[in-house]
């Protein structure tokens, strides 16, 4: 019943087998290993981008920084939620990489509206050089709070950002998961919405530790690549990256262990709400957000169920309702989500 994160489970079998052939013999460094040069065929094809930069870093907290590093300058802003990534969980690594970009927060909530990014645009760069400069617009998807934009969502932020000339980039940490419960291709969630760069996470959805980032104009590669390495962020032995993502794109095991994690957590939302458990976001991909009272909170960790409680704690008084975090990975098996909804009944009719 461990339910506290999707960073927590295992790297998928045919990855760490990956890994084993990977280790033989000798490779070229830094990124030119042939497992690369395969590696960026096929998100280039998966993508519809030929012309596409690829590159791997090892933290999704790197894959954006970096990104919006390169897509931005230190004498701006970026547009992103209260609740993104990469103002509540990067320790100010964006502001850093960016060399003092600073954040500029558009919603309090985790999806953004068209109307919010265009007030906060509009609020800024007004103050010409004593002020902040407009710059990269940053969408999470799936969102922090396990919603999913549509496509129709993403192209109408994509719009209002081209509008003042500003830049997109998607942090996809669940790329996978809002791929397959959106039912569209990379290409129609990335640049034919208009992205300009996005964050292709792995490590969430069965990798041990690679992300990729991939710019839809290559006039960024160089910059990128510089900047890559003076953050310390290019490895040596980079054949142990290029294994792993190549193994992910292979027999499409991305979209399968995204598949499993987002059903199970359609599973787990269904008995939830079959239990009587309000739910405080709707359950779109792998997150599920139950709001249940103290009592019912202290009941469920004790028999040994894990899961992060989103705000609040477990002191008295025991009838306050808390929300909540639960997260289904690839290896989330269906006797674990059974023996949960099964305790949480023995519990709520205690």
């Amino acid at each position: 019943m461990y339910f506290a994160s999707d960073n927590s489970g295992p790297a998928s079998s045919a990855v760490m087998t990956a890994l084993i052939k990977a280790n033989e013999g000798y490779r070229m460094g830094y990124g030119a290993d042939t497992e690369m040069e395969e590696v960026r065929a096929r998100i280039r094809a998966e993508f519809e981008a030929p012309d596409a930069a690829v590159y791997l870093v090892t933290t999704g907290t790197a894959a954006n920084a970096l990104a919006l590093a390169t897509l931005g300058q230190s004498w701006q802003t970026v547009f992103c939620t209260a609740p993104a990534h990469i103002q509540q969980d990067e320790c100010n690594a964006p502001e850093f990489f960016t060399g003092g970009a600073k954040l500029t927060l558009v919603s309090p909530n985790a999806k953004m509206t068209t109307k919010e990014l265009r007030s906060a645009i509009e609020a800024e760069g007004t103050r010409g050089v004593h002020g902040p400069q407009r710059g990269p617009v940053s969408i999470t998807q799936v969102t922090e709070h396990g919603t999913v934009y549509s496509l129709n969502e993403l192209q109408a932020l994509s719009s209002v950002a081209k509008e003042y000339n500003l830049p997109v980039h998607l942090d996809g940490a669940r790329f996978a998961n809002a791929l397959v419960a959106l039912g569209c291709t990379p290409a129609e969630m990335t640049w034919k919405s208009g992205i300009d760069a996005v964050s292709f996470g792995g490590t969430k959805n069965g990798l041990m530790g690679v992300e990729a980032v991939i710019f839809f104009d290559p006039k960024h590669a160089w910059e990128f690549e510089l900047r890559r390495k003076r953050g310390a962020h290019l490895l040596s032995k980079h054949r142990f990256l290029s294994a792993q993502m190549l193994a992910y794109l292979t027999d499409d095991l991305w979209r399968e262990n995204a598949r499993n994690a987002n059903a199970h957590a359609t599973t787990l939302a269904t008995g939830l709400k079959q239990c009587g458990v309000e739910l405080a976001y709707p359950q779109e991909a792998n997150l599920v957000f139950p709001r249940m009272s103290r009592r019912i909170h202290n009941a469920l960790l004790d028999a040994g169920a894990v899961y992060h409680l989103w705000g609040g704690s477990l002191e008295s008084p025991s009838d306050e309702v808390i929300t909540a975090r639960c997260v289904c990975d690839w290896s989330t098996s269906k006797e674990a989500v059974q023996s949960f909804l099964e305790l949480l009944k023995r519990v709520t009719i205690a």
